[in-house]
């Protein structure tokens, strides 16, 4: 686990005006990676950190060498952590930096992102207890819970390929369908597009083959936390997911936000790890003492939508949820680190481990669609009129995420915004 220091002090200040703004998602002790260029040209991606509104490029800025932000994730806790301490002291008031860095900044509005490091795989897992239970009320009303539910972190192995940056558009899925009362499947495309509102966990330093990571080494093996829409093809998905999961109903695209905001920087938003009395406790492989006293994270969601008709109108968002992490997730991030590599499995740097759906225990907390609507049997009605049981082409999602506690500066996460195209 990581303590809080200097680089955490509320009262910190930046030389970067809009980095000190009430609200500002990027304050000084925020400090999130990701790599960007600017607008419009044809270089390589850089590594930046974001600060305010702007975007520091770390290599100019002259505290790193490099352009490999898997290299960089691969660095030891306490390099990280030196890192961290330096551009905090470059950035901050009164500062003998701000001359030279000055001259390494760049909008952010004058930049495009990519996904914020090379994702080498990506697994998928089921951590949300109230989403797991209220789909398995939907399919299976006598148990809606597996067995195993409660006793191991179900994951997948999802389509790393396919992960894209916030504000990228996708093409619809097609696949085979088939309704209850049709005699075969047919082919077309998707009638129930859905989102599901996820965390990125994103790995920094990896371990050998054959080498499980213990659960009081899981963290150390984190880089950060970013936000990630997995979007699923419901009805695709419920004709192809037995016997082996899901398939194209999940690999067509999955939008991350641009930014990973570092385990460091997650130090003053921690809480207690606990079940619920009557809930099994952890076996010992996935249980430790700082699990148990710091393991959750307290990071506030929401989920928002835009239609085309919204857009053209020039009306804002809607937002359709906001929810909690630390209600949803009944497994926590050290715990899938354990779980994935206890039998051996080589887990590497910028490899991304989705949280799965995050929905809270009421219906303005969930995190997907098939939950807001009850399977697509009562559709939501949007300010302008227009109602939805599913996305629809043109409609814009939007995930955001934040972190806010009494004695330390709020922090945000960015966006994970993408549209559905025809």
């Amino acid at each position: 686990m990581y303590d809080i220091d200097a680089t955490h002090d509320p009262e910190l200040k930046s030389w970067v005006a809009s980095a000190n703004e009430t609200g500002a998602e990027f304050p000084i002790q925020n400090l999130p990676f990701g790599r960007f260029r600017p607008a419009g040209s044809n270089g390589g991606w850089r590594i930046g950190v974001a600060i305010g509104d702007q975007v520091l490029d770390l290599r100019v800025a002259g505290v790193i060498d490099t352009d490999d932000m898997n290299a960089l994730m691969a660095a030891k806790p306490e390099e990280r952590q030196a890192l961290r301490r330096r551009i905090s002291e470059g950035l901050r008031e009164g500062s003998g930096d701000k001359a030279a860095w000055s001259e390494a900044l760049l909008a952010q509005a004058q930049c495009e992102f990519t996904v914020p490091c090379k994702v080498g795989d990506y697994t998928d897992f089921y951590t949300g207890i109230h989403h797991a239970t209220t789909i398995g009320k939907l399919f299976r009303p006598d148990q809606p819970l597996m067995p195993n539910y409660k006793w191991v972190p179900i994951g997948y192995h999802g389509r790393a390929s396919s992960i894209v940056v916030s504000g990228q558009d996708f093409k619809r899925p097609k696949g085979q369908t088939k309704a209850p009362d049709a005699a075969e499947p047919s082919y077309g495309p998707c009638k129930r597009l859905d989102y599901e509102l996820e965390l990125a966990f994103y790995v920094g330093a990896g371990n050998a083959l054959g080498e499980p990571v213990p659960m009081a080494e899981a963290e150390s093996h984190l880089f950060g936390v970013g936000l990630i829409n997995d979007w699923s093809a419901r009805d695709i998905q419920a004709w192809e997911y037995q016997p082996l999961g899901p398939f194209l109903s999940k690999n067509f695209a999955s939008t991350v936000s641009p930014w990973i905001v570092t385990m460091e920087a997650l130090a003053p938003f921690r809480s207690a790890f606990t079940r619920a009395e009557g809930d099994p406790q952890p076996l010992p492989y996935l249980d430790s003492p700082g699990n148990r006293e710091r393991g959750q994270l307290d990071i506030t969601v929401e989920v928002l939508l835009q239609t085309a008709k919204m857009r053209e109108a020039g009306t804002a968002p809607h937002r359709l949820t906001k929810g909690s992490v630390a209600e949803a997730a009944y497994w926590t991030a050290a715990q899938l680190v354990a779980h994935h590599t206890v039998n051996g499995c080589n887990l590497q740097p910028g490899d991304l481990l989705g949280s799965g759906t995050l929905s809270g225990p009421t219906p303005d907390a969930c995190g997907s669609l098939i939950e807001l609507t009850l399977g697509g049997k009562q559709s939501i009605e949007l300010p302008n009129g227009e109602k939805r049981t599913f996305l629809e082409d043109g409609d814009t999602l939007i995930l955001r995420g934040w972190c806010e506690r009494d004695g330390a500066v709020r922090i945000g996460f960015g966006e994970a915004r993408g549209t559905v195209r025809e």
